[in-house]
């Protein structure tokens, strides 16, 4: 559907003009690996964070600390986050002074400290101990340690089209812009995790990599996807494919528009894309969460002239974050962000062929699902 290198651009450092001083930019990967003496398998994610960095450029600013909160204070900094979801699920912040940011235009070469990001690599460690961890909770972290080296191949990438097309991006229309470099990526190298070896294989990574940047975050904020993908109906692992849905709440000029997702999915060689900025698909979708005592459920819907499909994804809460982000307003309006990396579901998958008729296709289960909620 898209050529990759085509839209390398989109995946670039976006934080200049305006931006500068009031915009992030995130570049979120997330994959699975093993333990090399028990073979536990462990899903892990890994974030390069940066917000508001001509603010306050030599110095940390944290915008939840008691008296920049009394104050009003804006964030500024670079944040690298990384952890885990599972039974010992956790988020490790670590955080730099933007002025110690080295990027080397025109491509994604990112380093900060021992982190380096770009589209072939990623490495880099964090650590956060008990004590601080309890004494600084403007840190929004929880304690440990975790390193990574791992090399990226992004196999399909999803690009929303209009949404962050150059005129789009130049004169802001969107509050959150998001951008799919790696919607299936492989990942290979290793991770420790708080003195555990895991080891990383293109096969079994699972792996996803993509980037949102803006001034604010959406409300409500829905996220799903998986790239490990079975047919339900022939029993046949589909290799070459992937989900990716993302949206809420976009806002255009400022403007809500209301319960609007962008949803890409492919199926070996066949793809479908419900794509609410481009008026031209007439796509539609809806979504619906149910909150239970110990599970979250996503319930999608989207169509277009030619196809319907239905999912359905469940997380276990015990498996999940509560993910923590400060907006560039120095607001933290996401107390409730649930994310995850296990989930699972299905997938089913219809085509229209009369009035009000719809015939079946295909019923895939998706595993290893990334997935995130939250609303304020």
């Amino acid at each position: 559907m898209f050529d990759a290198k085509r839209y390398l651009h989109r995946n670039l450092f976006m934080l200049k003009g305006r931006y500068a001083r009031r915009g992030y930019d995130r570049w979120y990967h997330s994959f699975t690996g093993h333990n090399t003496i028990t073979g536990e398998e462990k899903a892990f994610f890994i974030e390069y964070f940066v917000i508001n960095p001509n603010l306050y450029p030599d110095r940390v600013v944290l915008a939840q600390r008691s008296d920049n909160l009394m104050y009003g204070v804006r964030p500024s900094y670079v944040m690298i986050k990384a952890g885990c979801w599972g039974k010992d699920a956790k988020q490790i912040n670590n955080f730099f002074p933007s002025s110690e940011l080295v990027y080397k235009k025109p491509k994604l070469d990112f380093q900060i400290g021992s982190c380096i990001l770009s589209e072939q690599e990623i490495s880099g460690a964090v650590s956060v101990d008990k004590e601080e961890a309890i004494r600084y909770p403007e840190c929004m972290t929880n304690s440990g340690s975790m390193s990574w080296n791992l090399k990226v191949s992004k196999k399909i990438p999803y690009c929303t089209g209009y949404s962050t097309s150059w005129f789009f991006r130049t004169f802001h229309f969107f509050e959150m812009y998001w951008h799919v470099q790696g919607a299936k990526t492989e990942y290979s190298g290793k991770v420790m995790l708080d003195g555990n070896t895991y080891e990383v294989k293109p096969g079994t990574s699972y792996g996803y990599a993509d980037k949102n940047w803006g001034v604010d975050f959406t409300n409500p904020w829905v996220w799903l996807a998986s790239c490990d993908i079975t047919s339900l109906v022939t029993g046949k692992s589909l290799q070459n494919s992937c989900l990716a849905v993302g949206g809420g709440t976009p806002k255009v000029l400022g403007i809500p528009i209301k319960n609007k997702l962008l949803i890409y999915l492919k199926l070996e060689d066949q793809e479908y894309e419900f794509n609410f900025s481009n008026i031209f698909k007439r796509s539609s979708t809806s979504f619906t969460m149910f909150e239970e005592e110990e599970e979250l459920h996503w319930c999608v819907t989207a169509e277009n002239p030619q196809y319907l499909i239905d999912i359905s994804v469940f997380c276990s809460k015990d498996e999940m974050i509560k993910i923590n982000y400060e907006a560039p307003n120095g607001k933290k309006l996401h107390n409730n962000l649930w994310n995850g990396g296990n989930g699972h579901g299905e997938i089913k998958i219809f085509r229209k062929v009369a009035s009000k008729e719809l015939e079946f296709l295909d019923n895939v289960s998706i595993g290893h699902v990334g997935c995130e909620y939250g609303k304020y």
